[in-house]
């Protein structure tokens, strides 16, 4: 029996590479990442919940590993609800991509951990994962949890991405 893969190849577009010591300049240079998306027929589509089972990444020599970013703002504010702590979580995610040189195409992993997780929260994190990956859906892992690092913490993500 022969199994069929879905299979979408992604190049990853110009890159910048931030300087550590000072973080606000940057200069573009072109990657040679190459994403591919596989999602076997013999499994469930994932793109509406916003992931892809699997991803292959050739070309990339620097892995960038992106510490869980939870719904706090620029001040340490954290809101008390669920959908603005998804929305905080994933515009700090772009911030902390943006600033080791990556960009969300070059994510190839993302962990999520949701206190008292219950499926009516899918929508609201789908939204948000289809808002800054589009096409280019990570692997993903969904980890209910109690709780997280802060009173009032409901959601964390954290991500791998493959740099060139």
């Amino acid at each position: 029996m022969q199994k069929k893969l879905l299979i979408s190849t992604l190049m990853a577009g110009a890159l910048s590479v931030m300087s550590t010591t000072i973080p606000q300049q940057a200069a573009a240079q072109e990657t040679n990442v190459k994403l591919t998306i596989v999602n076997p027929a013999g499994l469930y589509d994932p793109a509406p919940n916003g992931y892809s089972h699997a991803i292959v990444a050739n070309g990339g020599s620097r892995i960038a590993y992106i510490a869980g970013q939870g719904g706090e703002d620029r001040t340490g504010a954290l809101s008390p609800k669920f959908a603005d702590q998804v929305r905080q979580a994933y515009t700090n995610l772009r911030t902390a991509l943006e600033a080791v040189g990556a960009k969300p195409d070059q994510v190839t992993k993302i962990t999520t951990y949701v206190v008292n997780y219950d499926q009516s929260m899918l929508k609201v994190m789908g939204e948000n994962v289809t808002k800054t990956f589009k096409d280019a859906l990570p692997a993903q892992t969904l980890v209910p949890v109690p709780r997280l690092a802060l009173d009032g913490m409901l959601f964390e993500v954290d991500a791998v991405a493959v740099l060139d």
